[in-house]
């Protein structure tokens, strides 16, 4: 569990004191949300943090948000106020059911100490099951006191939620036609095949069929980002490649995904010639945003296990092919290759020292896209990163959430300057439960997304984007962690492995190139064959 004590969850602090439970006392609450998170990812268990009222329980507010986005499985248990005090505006009240009734799965206000084991059991339920989301139960300090007989539930009954875990034969044999009847397909995946496990059944499929595949921001490393027939990343920041085969494909299978704006950009323009198979546990997903022709509800592993039985020939892609891999000769990722540090190339390194074998979490911004694009992931849940709420300050309590989570893995926070400083307090944290967290900020003295969006579209006018900064590194040192300054290009390498051989926590400053961009980029309103920059 992560959190923060408060007066009225002394009940349960006053039992954490003597109980079996690892216990990460975090110096904000959205860091203890997003510790939660970040846990969640790496390891598919289910997060838990908890909070006091008020001030307490409208801290983790953003972190609840950023799981619910990101589909993440989280139980948020917030202390409040007695029962009879409850809408009296008693001191440090909040209607924490009302604020998060949008942001959760589900919310609980318990009232009974007689329901506390019951709710619990269903809590953890609907979190982890479906598509994963976070539960909040708020919890009044009369009940928390309150003692009843133990009654645990070993079996649900919940009439009004049932998730639909296997596919429809009809559909998924009419989509076994269409992929052998492709001349242009490519797979297009999303975070559900990380959550339902399906990364072996996806890779079969892709080799199988001959299948280029691209994956959007949360589907990173549920295919291997190595494999010849791996597009990378599609959208606003992804590959040319990857962009335009989408925009010229005949089929898309969509796995696990939601189409969403940064993927499709401009709606009327996208896939034009394309036939859509969409595969997706939340019918809600389903032709939300596309027009789908081929709807299959259900648990991504458990279909695509069916799926791969009823394809008997793999479609005739070999020009298809041949052409993607034109596309990848003709627009790389690039960068300029000189002596300046660039943040890319910083990545790049990491990756390298690392050969891969990291969990990688990031802040929000410039850091996180460079991200994306340079460090290549082979495994599901190596890559944490906030998607849908784009939460700066996420990457480095996640990726303390993480290192708890997988004691025995490298975690890195690849982040910027102005994000860090968002949760730089966990700095705490970390030190205090010996988590060798390493950070590599990308020090470039701005916002730098903002930054880039002011350069290209609003004529270079800086409005509030130019950071003043700490000295990091002393600020590290002062935390007990380890500070170290990175300058030059010859330092990089050294830098990582030098912060990979000590038990400690480690931030690195990385003094980069100040309006290096990210590139390409699909402007905002464009379609997303329409890219600017990066093209070498």
């Amino acid at each position: 569990m992560f959190g923060y004590p408060g007066g009225v969850v002394l009940p349960i602090f006053d039992e954490l004191y003597e109980a079996k439970i690892k216990f990460i006392l975090t110096r904000h609450e959205q860091g203890a949300a997003h510790a939660a998170d970040g846990y969640a990812r790496a390891t598919g268990k289910v997060g838990v943090c908890l909070s006091t009222s008020g001030p307490g329980a409208t801290n983790l507010v953003t972190g609840i948000a950023n799981a619910f986005m990101d589909s993440v499985p989280i139980i948020a248990i917030t202390g409040q106020v007695k029962t009879n005090l409850i809408g009296n505006d008693a001191f440090q009240e909040s209607d924490v059911t009302g604020i998060t009734r949008s942001i959760t799965k589900h919310n609980y206000l318990v009232k009974d100490v007689k329901d506390l084991a019951r709710i619990i059991r269903e809590a953890f339920h609907i979190a982890s099951t479906g598509r994963p989301g976070p539960v909040v139960i708020d919890l009044p300090v009369d009940v928390q006191s309150a003692t009843t007989e133990f009654v645990w539930p070993e079996k649900l009954e919940l009439r009004s939620y049932k998730p639909t875990y296997s596919g429809h034969p009809g559909q998924i044999k009419k989509a076994a036609k269409w992929i052998e009847n492709a001349k242009c397909p490519v797979l297009y995946v999303g975070g559900g095949v990380i959550t339902s496990g399906a990364s072996v059944e996806l890779l079969q499929l892709a080799e199988k069929a001959g299948i280029p595949v691209t994956t959007t921001f949360m589907g990173l490393g549920a295919f291997p980002g190595t494999h010849e027939l791996s597009l990378g990343m599609l959208g606003m920041h992804g590959t040319a490649y990857a962009n335009h085969a989408v925009m010229e494909s005949d089929l898309i299978v969509a796995i696990g995904a939601r189409f969403d704006d940064r993927v499709t950009g401009r709606l009327d323009s996208f896939a034009p010639y394309a036939k859509v198979i969409h595969i997706d546990i939340d019918p809600t997903s389903i032709s939300k945003n596309i027009r789908v022709d081929i709807p299959i509800v259900g648990d991504a592993k458990n279909i695509l296990r069916e799926l791969l039985k009823y394809i008997k020939k793999a479609p005739e892609v070999k020009v298809w092919q041949d052409k993607i891999n034109g596309w990848k000769q003709q627009y790389p990722l690039f960068y300029k290759n000189d002596e300046a540090l660039r943040p890319q190339f910083v990545i790049e390194q990491i990756y390298q020292v690392t050969k891969g074998d990291a969990i990688i979490t990031t802040e929000v911004g410039q850091n996180q896209m460079w991200a994306c694009q340079w460090y290549k992931h082979d495994k599901p849940r190596t890559w944490i990163s906030s998607g849908g709420l784009g939460t700066m300050g996420f990457g480095f309590p996640a990726a303390i959430g993480a290192q708890v989570g997988c004691p025995d893995k490298l975690v890195i926070d690849i982040a910027g300057d102005g994000s860090i400083q968002m949760n730089i307090q966990e700095l705490a944290t970390a030190v205090n439960n010996h988590l060798p967290v390493k950070i590599a900020i990308l020090n470039n003295g701005y916002l730098g997304m903002v930054r880039q969006w002011q350069e290209l579209f609003y004529k270079k006018r800086y409005s509030h984007t130019t950071l003043v900064n700490p000295d990091f590194v002393k600020l590290a040192e002062s935390y007990g962690a380890v500070g170290i300054r990175v300058t030059k290009k010859a330092e990089v390498r050294p830098a990582i492995e030098k912060a990979i051989s000590i038990d400690n926590t480690v931030l690195i400053d990385f003094r980069v190139e100040r309006e290096e961009n990210v590139y390409p980029m699909v402007p905002a309103g464009e379609a997303i064959n329409r890219m600017i920059g990066g093209m070498a």
